[in-house]
């Protein structure tokens, strides 16, 4: 985790045009990375910030883009009294994203799991206010919000009014009938499910003449779906799917989406086309677009300070020993070098170099900075990047808040790690993710569980915890009890087959 200046000069000149208040602004984003940036900004007209200025206010201005799990979560966290807070989205409320698939069979209604964000800031101490706009330099990525799961949800049902005319052949109700899901994660696993029982369980009773043609496909890249978790759950999920009637294709790489047919290549490069009634693809989000061209743009330019600062005897060479009385402060600012090294069971950096460099090292082998600078670099093409979850994101949003609301305790007793530039220590401890398990809903009232501890729970039991913890989830009452009261009413009256 990182802390890097940056600011979005067009909302804050929005926000207070013909003002000189110093401005703090705040980006939360979720990305691949899962990069959080804040920056104390200069006055509209240039001039930097004086603390001493009998002009400035009691309270900073404080900017929020976007009301996704890492904006709420740092809104639900942050203590308000001490900022005058502005939150900016295009969007006016937070969705709990987890139960949308659910959202695209009925199973959920959409306005059960959004809560207007007013309701949320209202709650807050303090003066927050709300803008419904969109800072002009977000590039927003497109995912699978409320909007695209009805109209995934619309989708389904039009295709089985489609095959349900009575003017078509089998071959063509078979195409309208034939849904294909790209992505074997946990997303496109889990709408998967979703369609399977609601095309088993409620179609079969509306539409008992199509029932039989319906076919759904996962097309997955991969050898296994649900690869990053336990092979206990991929192995059991793979095996439920072929029992339910669910192809999955593994080894497929879709290179060409037309509006009949998918086109996919295996691993020996045959091409297949698929006729298709639906398409939905679900292989991740990437990293916006500004946070990408601004990662780029810092690079890593702490490298060299870390080798000049370990460089005691300014050879320009570091030796093994070298090396080893900065790495502490290496882990400690880089936490995934720390990762790297318990997950290969590696006890010093000899053996991370032996590792990186694939021979032998010595301790009195000297390492140049372009030497250096390969070995860390090796390090972060192995380690992966936060998973772009609501879990990651929801950490990240508390950890901010928890990092502004001890901004003046830390500045003047500073708790980070010692700066290799300058003086003293960085103001905060990096972001640490603390992982507390994963779920993936495999339908037929039976989900896989994996928690922390190696604990693996595969069935009925594990979906009674998913309802337990999804509901707990929910960012207010209100929200709790309509998805509560959605779930009884599809076990009481089935899902909704309306396409509104």
């Amino acid at each position: 985790m990182r802390f890097a200046s940056f600011i979005f000069d067009g909302v804050s000149r929005a926000l207070n045009r013909n003002s000189m208040v110093p401005k703090v602004v705040v980006l939360v984003a979720v990305s691949g990375g899962g990069l959080i940036a804040y920056s104390e900004s200069q006055s509209d007209h240039g001039a930097s910030i004086v603390r001493s200025s009998e002009t400035e206010p009691k309270k900073k201005k404080l900017v929020v883009l976007g009301t996704g799990w890492a904006g709420t979560s740092f809104l639900k966290n942050l203590d308000g009294s001490l900022y005058d807070i502005q939150v900016v989205s295009p969007r006016n409320y937070f969705a709990f994203t987890p139960l949308l698939p659910s959202v695209t069979c009925g199973t959920v209604e959409a306005r059960s799991i959004v809560e207007p964000i007013r309701k949320i800031i209202k709650k807050k101490n303090g003066e927050v206010r709300f803008w419904e706009a969109e800072c002009f330099k977000i590039d927003p990525v497109n995912k699978k919000e409320v909007e695209d799961a009805q109209r995934i949800r619309r989708s389904v049902i039009d295709s089985l009014e489609k095959a349900n005319l009575p003017n078509l052949n089998e071959e063509e109700k078979r195409k309208n009938l034939q849904f294909v899901i790209v992505g074997g994660g946990p997303t496109g696993v889990e709408f998967a499910a979703e369609l399977h029982d609601f095309l088993t369980e409620d179609v079969g009773k509306i539409y008992p003449n199509i029932r039989d043609l319906v076919r759904i496909t996962v097309v997955e890249a991969g050898g296994h779906i649900l690869s990053m978790f336990d092979k206990r759950i991929t192995s059991f999920a793979e095996q439920k799917f072929q029992r339910d009637g669910i192809d999955v294709k593994l080894g497929y790489k879709v290179t060409k989406v037309s509006d009949k047919t998918i086109t996919m290549v295996d691993r020996a490069n045959t091409v297949t086309d698929l006729p298709y009634g639906m398409v939905v693809w679900s292989t991740g989000i990437g990293t916006r677009s500004v946070i990408r061209s601004f990662m780029e743009e810092i690079g890593q330019e702490d490298i060299s300070a870390i080798f000049n600062v370990a460089d005691k005897d300014n050879s320009g060479t570091l030796t093994v020993k070298e090396i080893q009385d900065v790495l502490g402060d290496i882990c400690e600012r880089y936490p995934q070098v720390q990762l790297y090294l318990k997950s290969r069971d590696m006890r010093g950096l000899v053996d991370l170099l032996n590792d990186a460099e694939g021979n032998e090292r010595k301790e009195n082998r000297e390492l140049s900075i372009e030497e250096f600078k390969k070995a860390l670099a090796h390090v972060d093409s192995q380690v992966k990047f936060l998973p772009a979850t609501a879990q990651v994101a929801a950490q990240q949003g508390e950890y901010l808040a928890k990092c502004f609301n001890q901004m003046k305790e830390c500045e003047e007793k500073p708790e980070g790690p010692l700066r290799i530039r300058g003086t003293g220590r960085h103001r905060f401890r990096p972001f640490r993710y603390k992982h507390l398990g994963s779920f993936a809903p495999l339908g037929g009232e039976q989900t896989a569980a994996e928690l922390p501890g190696d604990w693996i729970s595969i069935g009925h039991s594990s979906q009674w915890l998913w309802y337990s913890v999804y509901a707990s989830k929910q960012v207010s009452w209100r929200t709790r009890a309509l998805v509560i009261s959605d779930w009884m009413r599809r076990v009481i009256f089935g899902r909704d087959s309306s396409s509104i």
